[in-house]
């Protein structure tokens, strides 16, 4: 009786032996933990800076050039850019160039990307040449402008939309992604009378909800961002995004030359130039959390596979 219970006691004791960490571990642990930590402190100061100094005196930041929690706090900043509906409506204009254009490039995508990713598709490698080709050269400013143009879209929100619906590098990462797929699971469903998009739709998406959650992330930042374009093809002040209106705050700031009346402010200070970054920035660090469990995941399946 007494050897029954002394073997697993023995075995029991030989696993803690072996997954015991060693010193070396331990070591690298540690400096993995201080290397780590550091580089994420890098990364937060600067947004940690934006916040204390939206939140300073003037005073304070004419005498402190970096402030990160700010000796007298206050709100005037805030109140001043919140007090007009200027960037409500920039803020609306660039929800809705968000909202709106990541839904239309996520369809484009993901059906340009199916139907590529089969390998029984008739001129097949020359599209997707045509597509990786555009990675490395493009038309250019002038002529996209002149395509924009003659489309109608210029002063319209759907030029900051369909001149970029479909992304080069996010529709390799989808295709190669819907390679991995195995062509058995579309043949079953294909089998039970399923038509091409129904097996897209009841298959193949359900299955490709990691890659849609990252490249539908990689769209949203783009079009909160879109600053270029904007200025480019948007000439009614009304109509500009987020990103435009900041930088007619700071050049009206900067004592420039700017249209003051497009911002509805007198010339702001720095801490209403760092609450206006700030209000900017929030959304996207609102949204990040919910779909960052599947921005690892889908972006090294999609980027591996195939």
């Amino acid at each position: 009786m007494s050897k029954t219970l002394a073997a697993p006691r023995a075995a029991t004791r030989e696993r803690s032996r072996i997954h015991r960490p060693t010193t070396g571990m331990r070591v690298f642990r540690v400096v993995n933990v201080i290397v780590l930590s550091a580089f994420a402190l890098i990364c937060v100061l600067p947004f940690i800076n934006v916040l204390g100094s939206s939140l300073a005196t003037p005073g304070e930041l004419a005498t402190r050039p970096f402030v990160l929690i700010p000796q007298t706090f206050t709100l005037d900043a805030y109140r001043y850019i919140l007090s007009t509906s200027t960037i409500f409506r920039a803020m609306g204009v660039s929800v809705f160039v968000t909202v709106v254009g990541t839904f239309v490039s996520l369809l484009l995508t993901s059906l340009m990307a199916y139907a590529l990713s089969k390998r029984y598709l008739r001129g097949r490698r020359v599209i997707n040449f045509l597509v990786v080709f555009t990675m490395l050269f493009s038309g250019g400013m002038i002529p996209t402008f002149i395509v924009v143009n003659s489309l109608g879209l210029i002063d319209s929100l759907w030029s900051l939309i369909l001149p970029v619906a479909i992304n080069a590098f996010n529709f390799v990462i989808m295709r190669s992604f819907f390679q991995g797929i195995p062509d058995s699971l579309e043949e079953a469903a294909r089998i039970d009378g399923c038509s091409d998009l129904g097996v897209f739709l009841r298959i193949v998406l359900p299955l490709s909800l990691a890659s849609i959650a990252t490249i539908g992330l990689f769209y949203a930042v783009y079009y909160w961002n879109t600053y270029q374009n904007a200025i480019l093809y948007i000439n009614d002040s009304t109509k500009w995004p987020i990103q435009v209106l900041l930088r007619q705050i700071v050049i009206v700031a900067s004592g420039m030359n700017a249209d003051e009346s497009a911002v509805d402010v007198v010339p702001p200070a720095q801490s209403v130039k760092m609450a206006v970054i700030f209000v900017a920035t929030l959304p996207m660090l609102i949204v990040y959390p919910f779909v960052q469990r599947f921005f690892v995941k889908g972006a090294l399946i999609g980027s591996v596979k195939g």
